[in-house]
């Protein structure tokens, strides 16, 4: 279904939105590539030396007539904060350029967030966050923007947006935009929790600024009223029936696009990818910001991508952190594909951890024996279930099993769960307590938008034949998997056509990303990553992080090189003349320092 268009076949607003003339940057104007589109460019990194990153501010665009809407988030009403990626293909996340003529006018320094900028937008009212836990300095706001872009005066959203100040106003450069993961994940308290992890250095260099996506918590929300049983991640994850059919998985996989459609309501058909990117926009310009610097984590790395790709001359200093596959013609299907990868890649981290007596009962004698038990206990629980008490669902199925593995491969905190659970099976000994699940509210809003959002992207196949056949193939080549990674997902099933094509990422723009990817990343492959990293061609940098786990930058157990390479870029605009692998916290080798 196409975006309806004005009379000149353009969008009457220069907003970015559907039917919007190209936009065209430094490296050219934006292409609207569709799903039977080339995936990515083959350009590899240039001999560019490391210099500082500057900003260049663009001149202004002209002011809305729909000013952003002045109200805080209710304070009776807490936003929901961020949660484990629990969705279906969750790990775990605007304006035109400017137009010639106000490009030449010369324009200041981008100004404080908050502040009426360059680009018309109104201060912002911010007030006391109602949020749980939230730093005391951590404001909230509301922004309004439209629900069709291709509408623009019509039915106006809201978007949650939260900042906590620079702590060093003297050093202040702009703002740094926290894109959270997803889809479907909240971020408004993104500036009091990751927020507060950035060295002392970044947090003086910018207002840490946060935001709900549309459809998400505190900004105009969306639901998805599936029974409880249902919200069990091993549930809303496609794992295949025990004998490796699709009966089940098909019927979950319609029950969740026939539920969510229903109670999405019309909002339902406009969250996007690229609907992210236009709000994040209109983000910066009632921010009163010329651009904006981001940290994108997760799925928050495709969102980013797409920002920097529609909007290249409103990036600065762009980080994106633990990336998506950007493939135009499948982006979800090919993170979902690349479960089967991540997990290839970092189950033998656990195997040598579960084998190490120091880090307690071990699993078995060597790496090696790990993962034929593994797989012979899945076996074993797929025809003969234990009863887990307190579990939703209160069984430990082979797929129950597997969905462990996979929360577990994440975060090499949870390796002791993942192997208590397997000696408890091997052993015949008491199961661990199950871990607390978010409310039910919450996953019906954080499952709403995941669905919405991977549907709306880009166009699924709906023959079941062919998921049968790739499942199958699949399995076979992964077993650790069971075919989940091909099988069939609400997409499938979903009634709304895409309303415009995938976002094809090119190296158009400027030279200022910088990509932080660990080796081992079950959600977001390094292979993955690469392919991104390849996409952007010049205007990108990698740094490789020789560790395992689901976020690379500041993560808990940290690794000095990759975190002062990215600290780096975002205080000082360094970034490596090539990309750098990580080996662990020792320094840089002299050849491949930052400049």
């Amino acid at each position: 279904m196409a975006y309806p268009q004005n009379e000149n076949g353009r969008n009457p607003r220069g907003d970015g939105g559907p039917g919007a003339r190209a936009e065209r940057g430094p490296g050219g104007p934006e292409t609207q590539a569709g799903p039977g589109s080339e995936a990515v460019t083959k350009a590899g990194p240039g001999p560019e030396a490391a210099s500082a990153i500057t900003s260049t501010p663009r001149a202004a665009a002209p002011a809305s007539p729909h000013r952003p809407a002045r109200r805080p988030v209710p304070r009776g009403r807490v936003a929901r904060c961020a949660a484990p990626a629990l969705g279906l293909v969750l790990a775990a996340s605007l304006l035109g350029a400017a137009n010639p003529a106000e490009a030449a006018r010369p324009t200041g320094a981008p100004g404080a967030s908050g502040a009426p900028g360059a680009r018309g937008g109104e201060a912002l009212d911010w007030q006391r966050c109602a949020i749980e836990g939230a730093d005391p300095r951590q404001e909230c706001a509301t922004v309004r923007v439209p629900l069709d872009y291709a509408r623009p005066n019509g039915r106006q959203i809201d978007i949650a947006v939260s900042r906590i100040r620079s702590e060093q106003p003297g050093d202040r450069r702009g703002a740094l935009l926290l894109i959270p993961g997803g889809p479907g994940n909240s971020g408004l308290n993104g500036p009091s929790s990751k927020g507060q992890r950035l060295p002392s250095g970044v947090r003086g260099a910018y207002d840490l600024i946060g935001f709900d996506p549309r459809g998400v918590g505190s900004s105009t929300p969306v639901t998805c009223g599936l029974p409880h049983e249902q919200l069990a991640t091993v549930n809303l994850r496609a794992w295949p029936d025990a004998d490796g059919g699709l009966t089940g998985p098909v019927t979950r996989a319609r029950t969740i696009a026939e539920t969510c459609a229903r109670d999405g309501g019309e909002l339902a058909r406009h969250i996007s990818t690229r609907n992210e990117a236009r709000d994040i926009d209109r983000i910066r310009r009632a921010l009163g910001e010329d651009k904006l610097s981001a940290w994108g984590h997760s799925y928050g790395t495709y969102a980013g991508s797409v920002y920097a790709r529609m909007f290249p001359d409103r990036t600065d200093r762009w980080v994106l952190d633990s990336n998506d596959d950007p493939n135009p013609r499948r982006v979800a299907r090919q993170w979902q594909a690349n479960y089967a990868v991540g997990v290839e890649d970092s189950f033998p981290a656990f195997a040598a951890w579960a084998t190490d007596p120091a880090n307690g009962p071990v699993v078995a004698d060597r790496p090696e024996q790990v993962r034929p038990l593994f797989l012979r206990l899945a076996a074993e629980l797929d025809r003969d279930p234990l009863p887990w008490p307190g579990a939703n669902p209160d069984r430990l199925t082979g797929n129950h099993l597997r969905q462990v593995m996979l929360d577990s491969l994440g975060n090499p905190a949870r390796f002791a769960f993942l192997a208590q659970v397997i000696n408890a099976v091997r052993t015949g000994g008491a199961l661990p307590a199950p871990g607390t699940q978010p409310s039910d509210a919450f996953l019906r809003n954080n499952i709403a938008v995941a669905v919405a959002t991977i549907c709306n992207d880009v166009s699924w196949p709906r023959s079941l034949p062919t998921y049968e056949r790739n499942m199958a193939r699949d399995r076979a080549r992964h077993p650790l998997t069971a075919g989940m990674p091909a099988s069939v997902m609400p997409c499938a099933f979903w009634p709304y056509a895409p309303r415009e094509p995938a976002t094809r990422i090119t190296d158009h723009g400027p030279a200022n990303v910088l990509l932080v990817q660990n080796l081992r990343d079950v959600s977001t492959p390094h292979s993955g990553a690469l392919r991104l990293r390849s996409a952007f061609g010049d205007r990108a940098r990698m740094v490789s992080v020789d560790a395992t786990g689901h976020g690379a930058y500041m993560a808990v157990d940290g690794n000095a090189c990759g975190d002062r390479l990215v600290t780096d870029f975002l205080v000082a605009g360094r970034r490596p003349a090539h990309d750098v692998t990580c080996a662990d916290a020792a320094n840089i080798p002299s050849n491949r320092r930052a400049g």
